[in-house]
């Protein structure tokens, strides 16, 4: 029959792969509206909004928002983990809750271009973490990232006293933003055997659930959820949920599948290179002399560390 040697034809050959001009497309506009979190984070401080409320209300709506489309995954999925996998997941829900604390809450003290470039450092760790923890062979190209991504970081940390107004306690939200990063490299490797036994739904819900049941507590604790929101304040951190967290990094996601390493390596240089530009632009946010180098070595340091790593 035609139609069904057809059929069989089509599984042979696979899901069909999507033109390349739509996969740039998408990447593009999902890099950009992943930068345009610590835009909405700056706003809803601004509003009020205490650092640890809004990373635990950022990944709590995520979830309500993602939990219809997961749910049919974790059906089949959960029942097939064992106890070394739970345990896993949850340490990954733990070390992407101290990722958003620490990084959200450094946007109150450094720049958002400080902030999100040094945030965005993980391809380095994970190289470094690769080496150290892993046992895995360092390639040339990722170890010349790695010195750059260290030199670029330095050179930011040295320029903290000299960032002004837009950066009140530099020193702090710088080490905050790398804390970030170092929390997510561990996301990242956490996350390397889990994948190969989840679907990317079923372990971003997990993931995402367990760190904003953390977060939810850790702001009960400390009172962070003591005065109201504001309509503003609702509306800002349900468009960070949706936009940035489940948008934004859902197409960076299904992009990444189709694109060359080196694309990768420079989508990820577009996060904070569109959150700098933003921040000019709403904030006035400029750069200093050194903290502009610090920034251009770092960003290299990254493009080599995150283009060697596909």
């Amino acid at each position: 029959m035609p139609g069904a040697r057809a059929a069989r034809a089509d599984a042979v050959r696979g899901p069909a792969t999507p033109p390349r001009g739509l996969v740039y497309a998408v990447l593009a506009a999902a890099v950009v509206v992943v930068s345009t979190a610590s835009i909405l984070i700056r706003y809803a401080q601004a509003e009020g909004v205490p650092s640890l409320t809004i990373a635990a209300l950022r990944l709590a709506i995520a979830v309500a928002l993602l939990t219809p489309l997961a749910l049919p995954g974790l059906r089949r999925e959960l029942p097939g983990l064992s106890r070394r996998d739970l345990a896993l997941a949850a340490a990954s829900g733990a070390v992407l809750a101290l990722h958003f604390a620490a990084w959200i809450t450094s946007l109150e003290h450094t720049s958002v271009a400080s902030s999100a470039a040094l945030v965005t450092t993980n391809p380095v760790w994970v190289g470094i973490a690769s080496w150290l923890v892993l046992r895995e062979r360092i390639r040339p190209v990722v170890a010349a990232g790695i010195v750059l991504g260290l030199a670029g970081s330095g050179l930011i940390l040295a320029s903290a006293p000299a960032e002004g107004a837009a950066a009140p306690r530099p020193l702090l939200g710088n080490a905050l933003a790398l804390c970030g990063a170092l929390a997510a490299s561990a996301y990242l490797l956490i996350g390397r055997g889990l994948r190969a036994r989840l679907s990317l739904l079923s372990y971003v819900w997990i993931a995402y659930g367990m760190a904003a049941l953390l977060l939810l507590c850790a702001a009960a604790v400390s009172g962070a959820f003591a005065a109201p929101l504001s309509p503003i304040a609702v509306a800002l951190l349900v468009a960070l949920a949706a936009g940035p967290q489940l948008l934004g990094h859902t197409g960076v996601n299904w992009a990444v599948r189709h694109v060359p390493a080196t694309v990768v390596a420079l989508a990820i240089l577009g996060e904070p290179l569109s959150a700098a530009a933003l921040a000019w632009l709403l904030f006035g946010e400029g750069f200093g002399a050194l903290q502009l180098a610090g920034f251009g070595v770092l960003l290299c340091g990254i493009f080599l560390a995150a283009r060697a790593t596909d």
